[in-house]
């Protein structure tokens, strides 16, 4: 620390400074909402020179170069420069101003009503290398974890100069904001969410349908119909309820405890601006701790700041309901608006508050859907991301909003898959917007209470009801993939969803790829987020194939990187690719159960490379490691490190190859390990046939056209020269990206 008067100058790190002024000289020490941990390892490379070329303070490391000549900060007392040659000129930023260009963005508050791109906020990253975040006006947490006052600093600034070191500028903003925490392994399953005014009866009947349809659904939201709605007009409006509608749900903890018996977790919405009003069921508790006069109906006017209401709002309220089987709440914050939130978040607070309730009665491990409250909320996941419209344009979009917000460690969105309003009925874009969950943080479908647009799959054409409930399914299989990602982010500071560019951040190319990102460490997915090509019956997914040797996670279709393509699919299949020697661990078959760690584990080998994969397991916060060694030449070790016994008693692991035949597991025999042998990818003549079925052509046309290429399988460019003669370039575009396999 570099202290004066009035300013403090922190190295956290040689990449990281802490800027604060303050009028009185006393210095914020609290934690605030954003900043949990300033004491990392003492930076290395720092330099402090005093009265040095007329300035009265540098401060130089290996990321920065800062110069204050004293007096109040302002542009000309105050400015460091950054260590990078990423600006045409030189990376200067000025006290008071905003960075110049170069943020790679972090998130946004609410998609409420978006009908695809809004603003976003900053992020911690940039192609110029430095980036800020102001925790001026941030409230400060106690240590009894009570959110106080606003930050007492005026100035209170954070610089991040790591240059392109990306990664290693999300894992430190973890250090300094707090680790995600390890979600539980329920909410990486399907969600069931809508807003209607289900019946009790109905509500049942569904989930009995979904079963009969082998559908797998790990959490079921009631939305805001649960509660009485239609309320006394002396006692305002029906949004904010805490009292369940009998004639809607006359046996509400029967259907509860059903739904407990089938697997499930429950959560109900709520929106609490209009506090505690004397209709609802919890009312004579709640007057009678806060000294309420009954007679007079006086309400409980919402306040979380004070202790007293919180504290009823919780234990008279809340807790009663989770007592009857909710396990979690969705907190539906909108009404900012209708309240002084000066020097006060009540989103910040509602998040705080509501989050470590709920993880101290479910013995640490805790969970809540609400609305991002700016920097440090991902210690408070989930994110519910708001009403957006259902079109194109929003689907279009969120790939890219989900993968940015890890800029700003925010990891764990959770998006109305689907869309929520307006919009109209397109099975292709539903069942691409489903595709797209499965391989997104959260899957919640969602919708309106338009009795039209439910989400339930038997809703569309049999084609596309089949592909949805494929992949619905497939999400479920992919839960020990999901949750060993799910801790690997809480240890490491490592977000499932990654830009491409944290891995290539030097190549220009990677950062036009929107639609592009990491899904963990092994899986690289494409989205699909245009509407199919009428002609072809095929989407296409634009896609830069990173250096190496890649094979599409569905069809093994293999691919040479360090080129772009253009991944056409069919409506069943969707662009994800694994890098050779991935290796993605999946179940056998779709557990319903999710918090129970199955028995039999599938492990997809995709080629012999070297790789060393580690899957992480949890129940509660007990975490086993599993960890898979492979070499190129087809050696594999496995090794588990499980020191609290989580892993079932015989656990065994079913091995599927593709291009790895002859795999040698060097001790087999202690893992009970069958191995299997995964399908080819077609033939480019087989596949060729499969694709012109579907087409939209002449017949005659698509003969020639593949009998041209079973004659010529070996000459792509011959297959090519020859499609050009036919003149249209949808057939030139798409044989061009299926001749590009390896």
């Amino acid at each position: 620390m570099i202290t004066g008067p009035n300013y403090r100058f922190s190295v956290i790190t040689d990449y990281l400074i802490r800027i604060e002024w303050s009028n009185e000289g006393q210095f914020e020490e609290h934690f605030t909402y954003f900043a949990q941990n300033r004491n990392f390892t003492t930076p290395t490379t720092v330099e402090v020179y005093h009265n040095r070329q007329a300035h009265l303070i540098e401060i130089e490391t290996v990321g920065f170069h800062l110069y204050y000549d004293g007096g109040e900060f302002s542009a000309t007392t105050l400015w460091i420069d950054a260590k990078y040659g990423y600006e045409p000129y030189f990376s200067r930023w000025l006290f008071g101003q905003e960075p110049v260009g170069g943020n790679l963005f972090g998130t946004a508050r609410t998609l409420d009503e978006a009908d695809g791109e809004i603003d976003l906020e900053k992020g911690i990253i940039s192609r110029h290398g430095y980036a800020l975040i102001d925790d001026t006006t941030t409230n400060i947490l106690f240590d009894n974890q009570e959110l106080g006052p606003e930050n007492c600093d005026q100035v209170d600034l954070y610089y991040f100069a790591y240059g392109r070191q990306y990664q290693l500028a999300v894992q430190d903003y973890f250090k300094l904001s707090g680790p995600s925490p390890i979600l539980p392994r329920y909410a990486l399953g399907n969600w069931w969410s809508r807003y209607y005014a289900y019946t009790q009866d109905e509500y049942q009947a569904l989930f009995e349908r979904f079963e009969q349809e082998r559908l797998p659904f790990s959490v079921a939201v009631i939305d805001m119909d649960w509660h009485l709605t239609d309320i006394p007009a002396n006692e305002g409006s029906g949004w904010t309820g805490y009292t369940w509608q009998p004639v809607l749900f006359p046996q509400h903890e029967r259907l509860l405890n059903w739904l407990h018996q089938k697997g499930l977790k429950v959560t109900l919405n709520i929106h609490p601006a209009a506090g505690i009003r004397s209709f609802e069921a919890a009312y004579p508790q709640v007057a009678k701790r806060l000294g309420l006069d009954i007679t007079g109906k006086e309400p409980a006017v919402f306040n979380i700041k004070d202790p007293q209401f919180r504290r009823s709002y919780f234990e008279d309220v809340h807790h009663p309901l989770e007592n009857e089987g909710i396990d979690f709440w969705w907190i539906d914050w909108q009404q900012d608006r209708y309240f002084d939130t000066t020097d006060f978040d009540i989103l910040k607070a509602l998040n705080h508050y509501h989050y470590l309730d709920n993880q101290r009665r479910n013995n640490g491990s805790g969970l809540i859907l609400s609305r991002y409250a700016g920097p440090g909320s991902h210690r408070y996941p989930l994110g519910f991301s708001g009403d957006t419209w259902i079109s194109w344009a929003s689907l279009k979009f969120q790939p890219y909003f989900t993968a940015t917000a890890s800029n700003i460690g925010y990891s764990w969105w959770s998006h109305d898959i689907g869309g929520h309003m307006i919009g109209e009925y397109d099975p292709e874009l539903q069942t691409r917007w489903l595709q797209y969950g499965v391989f997104s943080p959260i899957n919640r479908l969602h919708s309106s209470d338009n009795p039209f647009s439910g989400k339930e799959p038997w809703r569309y054409p049999i084609e596309n009801r089949q592909v949805m409930g494929d992949f619905l399914r497939l999400r479920h299989q992919l839960i020990p993939y999901l949750d060993s990602e799910n801790i690997k982010t809480h240890l490491w500071g490592t977000p499932l969803v990654q830009p491409i560019y944290y891995h290539y951040p030097d190549m220009e190319t990677y950062y036009y790829y929107r639609d592009e990102y990491f899904f963990g460490s092994q899986l690289l997915v494409s989205a699909i987020v245009e509407p199919q090509d009428q002609q072809l019956q095929q989407a296409k997914a634009t896609t830069w194939i990173p250096e190496g040797t890649w094979y599409d996670f569905f069809t093994h279709q293999k691919y040479i990187g360090e080129q772009q393509i253009n991944l056409y699919r069919p409506i069943t299949q969707y662009p994800v690719l694994v890098k050779q020697g991935g290796i993605v661990p999946m179940t056998s078959t779709v557990q319903q159960d999710l918090e129970q760690l199955p028995e039999v584990i599938t492990i997809q080998i995709f080629g012999c490379y070297t790789n060393e994969y580690s899957l992480y397991e949890h129940q509660g916060t007990k975490i086993a490691k599993t960890t898979f060694q492979l070499t190129a030449d087809g050696q594999l070790t496995i090794s588990v490190d499980d020191p609290e016994q989580i892993v079932p008693v015989g656990r065994s692991y079913t091995l599927a190859l593709l291009d790895c035949d002859k795999l040698k597991v060097n001790n087999q025999t202690a893992h009970g390990v069958i191995i299997e042998q995964q399908f080819k990818a077609p033939t480019l003549a087989e596949q060729s046939y499969q694709a012109l079925q579907a087409m939209q052509i002449a017949y005659e046309l698509k003969r020639q056209i593949y009998d041209f290429i079973r004659a010529n399988a070996n000459d792509p460019v011959k297959i090519i020269n020859f499609i050009n003669t036919k003149n249209n370039p949808a057939l030139t575009d798409f044989f061009s990206s299926l001749v590009a396999q390896a």
